[in-house]
């Protein structure tokens, strides 16, 4: 009796504690969330098209400037010759040199930043794709694991009443025989 008691007591313990667990692992809350982290980091991606795209624009307004200043100090070189001042239109084509050399150092930075830029933009593509999709999905993962929660309580509180039932009835026969047996008299005395 005593022993029926504790393991009865124990499934108890642990039906709460699975119940608890559930409440604590609430898938729905869990798929919320998820999409709020995918949320995050295309926000995150966002900001770094953002970042990478500004920088892809400073390089190509620096790289432009460049060019515009080489040009200019070849103008004035070209003025300078015309006007017969050798002195000074060297040192015009000395400052284009310096306009034309920083131009051509931006061009791999720049033709990198619009590289990185594009990936970017690609990948942030991606992941709204995802997270799209993830959106889409939720609902109907909601569902599906609303159905198989009902299914698995129905099929343990089936299993659990039944087996429950059957235990019990076939103790009461058990005791029913045994108590018949006690109080029949013996088959072989009477005659």
């Amino acid at each position: 009796m005593a022993k029926g008691m504790f393991s009865r007591m124990a499934d108890i313990v642990k039906s709460n504690i699975n119940e608890l667990l559930d409440r604590a692992e609430d898938p729905e809350k869990l798929i919320r969330q998820m999409i709020r982290e995918m949320e995050e980091a295309v926000n995150k991606a966002t900001a770094s098209v953002g970042t990478a795209v500004a920088n892809q624009k400073r390089l190509e307004r620096q790289f432009h400037e460049k060019q515009s200043q080489s040009k200019d100090w070849q103008r004035k070189a070209e003025r300078a010759v015309e006007a017969g001042e050798d002195d000074l239109a060297r040192r015009a084509l000395e400052r284009r040199a310096v306009f034309e050399k920083a131009a051509q150092d931006l061009a791999p930075a720049m033709e990198e930043s619009r590289q990185t830029a594009t990936q970017l933009r690609d990948q942030l593509r991606e992941l709204k794709g995802k997270l799209e999709e993830a959106r889409t999905r939720e609902g109907t993962l909601m569902a599906r694991h609303r159905a198989a929660e009902a299914r698995k309580k129905l099929a343990q509180s089936i299993s659990g009443l039944g087996a429950d039932a059957f235990s019990s009835f076939e103790r009461f026969e058990q005791r029913v025989e045994t108590t018949q047996s006690a109080a029949s008299p013996t088959r072989g005395t009477a005659g």
